[in-house]
């Protein structure tokens, strides 16, 4: 069997299918486990031996180690005391950020970023050391887990930044569960009025320009930047005078590999649903997220704060501008995928 890498270097290779097929099939029989042994178990045939044949157990003990199960629980009882539709308690602000229900949350988000994800930063001194900054990233996976990591590794690798806020896409939001949470771990819906209002109050913003043709592209299209729409984010720094700092993140988009899409569902259903090695097979097991090792790389920043504001309004300049920060995030992406070992192996 032939290697499929396509001229871009970010094709499926063998290896790669092989490796995805059995960290599914590792990661079915460690959700088979959860609920203990039953009736089946005795007539279960072993799982076969495979290079992450651990994975199910690790899954196991680390879950049990950190109490995900009840955390996560904890963060549903307290939207459902929320009534589930946004209302602001005391420990939320404009925008939904609740403090308490993030600090909550730290142990099952350092989880994910420390055990599961195994997440290495590069670079994080790139980060300036200054408020109202403007992350751009590659957008990586259909859930917003990236946003959540970024946050979280810029709050660890840099303290004295305050934990930036990240934007979602509207489909996201309209969703009646996720909107809740996300906004009490900091998401903020995409739109370019609540960038701004952020970016004047001194918070820093992570913002993912290839919006929902990055978080759905196919398996075998991974890594390749989609377009970067208009350039909003040029025109914002510019108008703010915010300082964007270029991130390259690997490892998200095999989170939940896209096999392939149905239009047709899509437009009866209205929200995107891709189609994964575990869902929707799986049910809603099949929303777990692959353990896939991530890498998270900060860029060199690149300032806005010169010259007249006018150019925010200036075709050539935002396109100029736009397509730099996107060459800039394509370098980092590029060169991360190159250094890694493999997609899951430690």
């Amino acid at each position: 069997m032939s290697d499929t890498t396509d001229a871009g270097g970010h094709g499926t290779s063998p290896d790669e299918l092989a490796e995805l097929r059995e960290a599914v099939a590792q990661l079915r029989r460690g959700l088979d486990r959860f609920g203990g042994p039953d009736e089946t178990d005795a007539v279960r045939p072993p799982a076969p031996a495979g290079p992450l044949e651990s994975l199910a157990e690790s899954v196991r003990a680390w879950l049990a180690e950190v109490d995900v199960i009840d955390l996560w629980d904890e963060l549903r009882r307290r939207l459902s005391a929320a009534g589930g539709r946004g209302e602001h308690l005391p420990s939320t602000d404009d925008y939904g950020l609740d403090a308490e229900a993030l600090a909550r949350a730290r142990r099952l988000l350092d989880f994910l970023y420390e055990r599961w994800w195994r997440v290495e930063v590069v670079d994080a001194r790139q980060v300036p050391d200054a408020p109202g900054l403007l992350f751009v990233s590659n957008r990586s996976g259909i859930l917003p887990y990236d946003g959540l990591m970024i946050a979280h590794a810029v709050e660890r690798e840099s303290p004295r930044h305050q934990r930036p806020r990240f934007l979602v896409a509207d489909w996201l939001v309209t969703l009646p569960f996720s909107q809740p949470l996300l906004a009490r771990l900091g998401g903020v819906r995409a739109c370019q009025e609540n960038a701004e209002r952020l970016l004047g109050a001194g918070e820093s913003v992570v913002a993912f320009p290839e919006g929902q043709k990055g978080a759905l592209k196919l398996f075998r299209d991974r890594y390749r930047l989609a377009r970067f729409g208009r350039g909003g984010f040029v025109s914002l720094a510019v108008r703010r005078r915010a300082t964007v700092v270029p991130v390259g993140v690997v490892g998200a988009e095999e989170t939940h590999p896209v096999l392939f899409r149905s239009a047709l569902v899509e437009r009866l259903l209205g929200v995107p649903l891709p189609v994964t090695p575990t869902f929707p097979h799986l049910g809603p097991l099949g929303l777990i997220p692959l353990p896939s090792r991530w890498r998270i790389r900060f860029g060199e920043p690149i300032r806005f704060d010169a010259g007249p504001p006018e150019r925010a309004d200036d075709p050539l300049f935002v396109n100029r501008a736009r397509e730099r920060v996107r060459g800039a995030i394509r370098a980092l992406v590029e060169e991360e995928v190159a250094r890694r070992s493999g997609v899951f192996r430690a």
